[in-house]
């Protein structure tokens, strides 16, 4: 799976969201300084916000076709898994992982980036984590059990939140910092915010989830027409409550 969001990778750059400013804002402030490492950068969304915001980034990614619309973007990247990338003595003041961290080995890049981190270095993994409307959600995953038996379908339990649904991931992140031993015990910020889409637009976005990357083109087709119906019975927009949550530690001396 990690490797099929290469397979369209200026459809992931279009539709996937961006990260909060107050979350790039806070992560430089909390850092000693300006070098940042983005890992799995992806196209480069975050890359690019962080230049935005002053800082010199370097990207690492493993997907070439990926790390080519990064570089089009203006960001400086290097094609590696960040478990076999070489820093060659380079050293940072922020690490950072734009939902990429779970494709990581939580201990090796953790320890990983204490390595290259300078200390006083913040290491900071963020995700999006969304609550779509439920009629939308429900459609899809009525169709994906159908025509899709074997993916790993996990809904939220009655009355959890998509926040408490990720919970698993997200310690799984803060234990391999923990771990490693040469951080700062790990923090978990959140910041919750909105935004609405046209039928076209999360129609557009849908097909860059992970579960749906490898689906064969009839299911995919089958999945988009769902929820396209369901938007349209909405009035022909969404609206998709999100949570950006970051796991952060500070690289100890």
């Amino acid at each position: 799976m990690a490797e099929s969001f290469g397979e369209d990778a200026e459809r992931y750059d279009r539709a996937r969201p961006r990260y909060p400013d107050a979350m790039v804002r806070r992560i430089i402030a909390a850092s000693p300084g300006h070098d940042v490492l983005d890992v799995g950068a992806g196209t480069g969304i975050e890359a690019r916000q962080f230049q935005e915001a002053g800082c010199r980034v370097l990207a690492v990614e493993p997907d070439a076709r990926m790390a080519e619309v990064t570089r089009r973007g203006g960001t400086e990247v290097e094609v590696a898994t960040f478990e076999a990338w070489e820093p060659a003595g380079r050293t940072f003041d922020a690490v950072i992982a734009g939902t990429a961290w779970h494709w990581v080995d939580p201990v090796a890049g953790a320890a990983k980036a204490a390595q290259v981190l300078r200390p006083g270095g913040r290491m900071a993994a963020f995700w999006h984590v969304s609550d779509q409307p439920p009629t939308v959600a429900a459609v899809v995953t009525e169709i994906l059990r159908r025509a899709a038996p074997d993916l790993p379908i996990v809904p939220p339990r009655e009355g959890q939140t998509a926040v408490q649904a990720y919970q698993p991931l997200l310690t799984k992140a803060a234990g391999g910092l923990r771990e490693v031993g040469r951080f700062g015990e790990p923090e978990q910020w959140q910041f919750d915010w909105q935004t609405s889409y046209t039928r076209a637009e999360w129609l557009d976005l849908m097909p860059t989830f992970g579960l749906l990357t490898r689906l064969p083109p009839d299911t995919l087709d089958e999945v988009l027409a769902g929820a396209g119906a369901a938007i349209d019975a909405l009035g022909g927009r969404i609206t998709v409550d999100y949570a950006t949550v970051v796991v952060t530690a500070v690289r100890t001396p």
